[in-house]
């Protein structure tokens, strides 16, 4: 047997030769819509239940609920709707026509009552709106507006007892004999943002009828929560549940985005607002590429959002949520009540799409989504979240309500006013009207995670992108540009002017003898704990220039490469600055890298002399430059051979020819975590730039001791080794290893009043458990850099 089909309407038959008509994108839109609106089972109609019986709560309202009980007095989910009236208002017609709305929309009116561990609702019978109304007429207008704004703020923001209150509050505030600020608070749990519009319209229309009624609506709320259970089903509610898990798999579990502050452990929820007005071309443009593509202005300006996430996060999956009228049945149209529904629509950035090719993704997830909204959110989230989470997705995004001016309360006309309570439930939330002067968005924000001004950026971020993408649809996500037009000057202008002109033709060796003219007898370079005598700045240089000589005398020149392979030491710092002054670049081979490591270097950077010290040219160079290829023509231990060096020094009779700004300075090894090391190639103007750029940033002076405890191989150790050169103050040197032992470098601070030095994050944490050294007097900055700092490592050091 079948069922015979109803007969089709003129007006049906209109509709499908209509959709025929459409572009298949158009048509799958539009017919994603009419399924929405019809919602589960359409044409069954939602049943009356007997008055006086308690009802059910509906999905939705059953999670306020259950929050409510857990924190009772919160006004997170009040939803306030505040207007200034301007005009004549009558207050026996407002009282008239606010208890009449009361009335008429039973869930105004209703309890929410807990019986044998269910709760239910319970609509009480009609009542008089409790209308508070504050004169300031009195006061000037500055004080006037501000005591104003105060006192709405603190209206919207009074908790609801969902037990006993009513849930529709009234307060009026009058400004002058014919302005007023009128604040209207119900609870989420009997409202939605669909319902502030039927409740503003009937307000206007009972006012004007001096409370008149209106033609009775055909259902309560109450009777769509019993309806709903009926409808979702076990069998149906399994089916949903499907969907939304092989949806929602392998979905990331927080968006990481990069915030002001740490997330906290448990969220405050205190929040604020920022807003922006985008231009009309942008909404134009929007208009434009929704309709070329056959989406809708939502889907554009989402895409844009979820772009701006994903070059923010730097994650190929974002999920965001969205929220649905939940109003399918055509009776509910005009019933206030939480009929909304919210859905996590996730879109993959998997091979870096075009905006275009985003669109699609974006319009397909949304599509499946709206094709099965049945499942309540509530229920969808308990069943699916994972981590402990209360929630699928940490950021929302809705377009915002402005279909046209507030109805008119008689010949008083109204605006709406915004409150901004300081809440907000997501990490973000943004929303987005496309008018005729433009596009208007606002981003409420979490304000324990993030600062008004990175809002304010982000805004701006999100136009430039959405302006880009709308103009250049076909651009790859990853190409479209993000920042402002001041910020793209402060990048590319801004950074790049110090204020200051540095010298053109400084190199480090210039800056390294005029430091030794200045202080020639001023100690320039000690080994912490040796008993060596330490150099002073004419005795480092002079040493430095013999060993110049001597390498110019074995054919060392301009932008030579000269291996160096050796311990921390007086010695080390000799060879680091005779290199330099011989013209040439040095090269650092750690004597504790791998002999694999080292041989590689040795080979690919096919030095034309390698510096060593005795010890290690025994024990680690010998056996690999037998073996090597490419070994350097001279090897010399400077400790053991220095006679050697200032034999050759003396043949050397030709004037030293100093280096240019941009010859070599040094060419330090990557790590090679990517494949093999790479020598990466640096002149002097560079690090002249960087240790000019210090010195006026942080002024060490002739009374200051820097630490050099970084290996030479990475490039903290050379500001560590020229910066204090260079400005006058003394170098102390840790022992070969020292950088290692958290307790021996205590010693040293404090032995030889250590006021500058430098930690990774990790070696500071271990350090600050060993000791604490780091609280002597002497010591005045410290520098950290090379691994993320995290903040409570920061506030541990500052404590």
């Amino acid at each position: 047997m079948t069922a015979e089909s109803p007969p089709r309407s003129s007006s049906d038959e209109a509709l499908s030769k209509r959709l025929a008509e459409l572009s298949p994108a158009k048509r799958a839109l539009v017919e994603q819509r009419m399924r929405a609106l019809r919602g589960p089972t359409a044409g069954a109609g939602i049943p009356r239940r007997p008055e006086g019986e308690p009802a059910p709560l509906a999905f939705a309202q059953e999670l306020l609920w259950q929050l409510e009980q857990v924190a009772p007095g919160t006004s997170t989910y009040n939803v306030p709707r505040a207007m200034r009236v301007r005009g004549a208002l009558d207050m026996a017609r407002l009282q008239q026509a606010l208890d009449a709305v009361v009335e008429r929309h039973a869930i105004l009116r209703t309890a929410f009552e807990e019986h044998a561990g269910v709760a239910r609702q319970v609509v009480r019978p009609a009542q008089t709106v409790a209308l508070a109304i504050t004169d300031l007429q009195g006061m000037d207008a500055a004080d006037r507006e501000a005591k104003c704004e105060s006192i709405l703020r603190v209206e919207a923001s009074r908790p609801f007892d969902l037990a006993r209150d009513a849930l529709l509050r009234a307060t009026l505030v009058r400004l002058a004999p014919n302005e007023h600020a009128l604040l209207l608070v119900s609870h989420h749990i009997a409202s939605d943002g669909a319902s502030g519009g039927i409740l503003m319209q009937d307000l206007a229309a009972l006012y004007r009828d001096g409370g008149s009624p209106l033609a009775p609506l055909s259902v309560r709320y109450s009777d769509f929560a019993s309806w709903q259970r009926m409808q979702l089903n076990d069998a149906r509610m399994a089916q949903l549940l499907g969907y939304w898990r092989t949806r929602l798999a392998g979905a990331p579990v927080q968006l990481e985005l990069p915030t002001d502050r740490p997330r906290p452990a448990v969220p405050s929820f205190d929040g604020g607002r920022r807003s922006i007005e985008l231009s009309r071309a942008i909404a134009d443009g929007v208009r434009d590429v929704a309709r070329a593509q056959g989406v809708t202005p939502f889907i554009v300006l989402l895409s844009a959002f979820q772009a701006l996430l994903h070059r923010y996060s730097h994650q190929d999956d974002i999920v965001v949520g969205t929220v649905v009228t939940g109003r399918g049945q055509p009776e509910l149209e005009g019933v206030v009540g939480y009929f909304s529904n919210t859905l996590p629509l996730r879109t993959s950035f998997e091979s870096d799409p075009s905006f275009l090719d985003l669109l699609g993704r974006v319009r397909e997830a949304s599509l499946g989504a709206n094709e099965h909204a049945d499942l309540p959110y509530e229920k969808m989230a308990l069943e699916l979240r994972e981590g402990g989470r209360a929630s699928l997705f940490d950021v929302m995004f809705a377009m915002i309500d402005d279909a046209g001016a507030l109805p008119s309360l008689g010949d008083a006309t109204l605006s709406t006013i915004t409150i901004d309570r300081g809440i907000s439930k997501f990490d973000l939330t943004l929303g987005a009207a496309v008018g005729a002067a433009g596009v208007r968005v606002v981003l409420e924000y979490r304000s324990d995670l993030f600062d008004a001004a990175t809002i304010d950026r982000m805004l701006e971020h999100y136009g430039v992108l959405l302006g880009a993408a709308v103009a250049r649809p076909e651009t790859r996500v990853s190409a479209l540009p993000l920042l402002s037009t001041t910020e793209r000057a402060q990048v590319v202008q801004g950074w790049n002017d110090t204020g200051r002109e540095y010298p053109a033709d400084a190199t480090l060796v210039s800056l390294l003898s005029a430091q030794a003219t200045r202080t020639p007898i001023s100690t320039a370079v000690a080994l912490a704990g040796s008993g060596s005598t330490p150099l002073t700045f004419a005795e480092l240089d002079a040493r430095a220039a013999t060993l110049a000589r001597a390498l110019r005398a074995r054919g060392v020149t301009t932008n030579t490469l000269v291996g160096v392979c050796m311990e921390r030491s007086l010695e080390l710092v000799v060879a680091l600055v005779g290199i330099l002054k011989a013209g040439a670049a040095y090269v650092p081979l750690d004597p504790e890298y791998p002999a694999e490591r080292l041989a590689f270097m040795l080979g690919d950077a096919q030095c034309a002399v390698l510096l060593t010290q005795r010890h290690i040219a025994d024990s680690t160079l010998t056996p690999l430059i037998g073996a090597q290829s490419g070994a350097p023509a001279t090897v010399l231990s400077i400790d053991s051979e220095w006679n050697t060096i200032v034999d050759a020094a003396a043949g050397y009779t030709d004037v030293l020819t100093p280096p240019a700004p941009d010859d070599l300075a040094y060419m330090i090894y990557t790590s090679g975590s990517t494949g093999q090391p790479k020598g990466a190639l640096n002149t002097h103007r560079g690090i002249v730039n960087r240790l000019l750029w210090m010195q006026d940033e942080y002024r060490l002076t002739a009374d200051d001791v820097v630490l050099q405890k970084t290996p030479f191989s990475f490039d903290v150790s050379v500001w560590e080794f020229f910066w204090p050169l260079l400005a006058g103050a003394q170098l102390v040197l840790a022992a070969p290893g020292g950088h290692r032992d958290p307790g021996y470098l205590a010693e040293v601070i404090r032995d030889e009043q250590v006021s500058v030095l430098h930690f990774v994050p990790s070696m500071l944490r271990a350090f600050l458990e060993g000791t604490e050294a780091l609280a002597h007097p002497a010591l005045r900055d410290v520098l950290c850099s090379g691994e993320a700092l995290p903040y409570e490592l920061q506030e541990r050091f500052f404590a």
